[in-house]
């Protein structure tokens, strides 16, 4: 069986998961694809032999269209996300599931009328072979059990439309799923410092930022989000446990050693650094809708760390005061 993938949104991540989808992966092929831009969808469109659309309902309602990927701004994935479960069809939704909680439980409220999960949320970090080393270590026992969990997520540069809200809700928001996932529990409490501003920055923007939450078991998370670093991408995770550390491995391409001493490659981007866990999501992804099942993170996961987001963002505007985060009872559709 090939997987009818209809993809939402043109743009670069929509662009790339059709590259990964159409030479990299098996079992889908991108038969249409919508963005608001129509010009957008046909020019990726086109090359395919795909329909293009100018908007998403009319994707989901074509019945050629198996399955759903989206790839638009986080604040309008909502209304395609209900439409595709609505329409009985599986959803890979870049994160973030949605912007708001009450869409995220609406997203909730659809799935359980359908009686079965479709919505799988693009955190794409659960793929990722370090990450998933991590969380199994963690989970033997070996070493106990977490007490603090240090992150860094550091990228060269950032848009000037990029806001400081968007250093949380963009960027941070990564940090807070794996968190959940390698320590299989809830996030409730949450602030944000904020350190002196480095001058490689736009004038509107506030970074670095330091998220520091605490989990339901009294785990302390701290989380450098630094977004004008200039020299690359990096992503760095510790666990300290109990009788040890577990800490995610460097993840230069390649390393010179010579007469200028050592040095190493590194990454540039997210789509760099996560290439192969990108394709695992989306291959794994693909191979569950052929067999009719759901697979990765939920849209439960997609709820809690948007409502993580927000009390970040109330810890923001309120000075850095600690937030407590409020999750609805969790519905059985998603416990486990």
């Amino acid at each position: 069986m090939t997987v009818r993938i209809g993809l939402i949104g043109a743009g670069g991540m929509g662009r790339a998961h059709v590259e990964r989808i159409e030479k990299e992966l098996a079992g889908g092929k991108v038969v249409a694809v919508a963005d608001l831009n129509v010009e957008g969808a046909e020019a990726v469109a086109g090359p395919l032999g795909a329909k293009a659309y100018a908007s998403g309902p009319e994707l989901i309602a074509d019945p050629d269209v198996d399955a759903v990927l989206i790839a638009t701004f986080g604040k309008v994935h909502a209304p395609d996300v209900i439409a595709a479960v609505k329409a009985g069809k599986y959803v890979l939704c870049e994160k973030p599931l949605a912007t708001t909680t009450e869409d995220c439980i609406a997203i909730m409220e659809a799935e359980a009328a359908a009686g079965k999960k479709l919505v799988t949320v693009g955190f794409m970090r659960r793929f990722d072979a370090g990450y998933q080393e991590m969380a199994a270590l963690r989970q033997s026992g070996e070493l106990g059990y977490a007490t603090l969990v240090h992150c860094r997520h550091r990228n060269p540069s950032v848009p000037e439309n990029y806001t400081t809200r968007n250093m949380i809700d963009d960027t941070a928001i990564h940090e807070i799923d794996i968190c959940r996932y390698l320590l299989g529990e809830e996030i409730a409490s949450v602030r944000i410092d904020v350190p002196r501003a480095t001058s490689r920055r736009f004038e509107h923007l506030q970074d670095p930022l330091v998220l520091v939450a605490k989990t339901a078991s009294g785990v302390l998370i701290d989380d450098e989000v630094n977004v004008n670093i200039q020299f690359g991408y990096s992503i760095e995770c510790e666990l300290v446990m109990e009788a040890g550390t577990i800490r995610l491995g460097d993840q230069e391409h390649t390393h010179v050693r010579d007469g200028h001493g050592d040095r190493n490659a590194v990454c540039r981007s997210h789509i760099d650094r996560f290439h192969a866990a990108f394709n695992a999501e989306v291959q794994q992804w693909i191979r569950a809708v052929e067999r009719d099942e759901h697979t990765g993170s939920d849209a439960w996961d997609g709820y809690a760390a948007t409502a993580v987001v927000d009390a970040a963002l109330q810890s923001l505007d309120r000075g850095g005061q600690e937030v407590s985060v409020d999750l609805i009872e969790r519905p059985a559709l998603y416990e486990r």
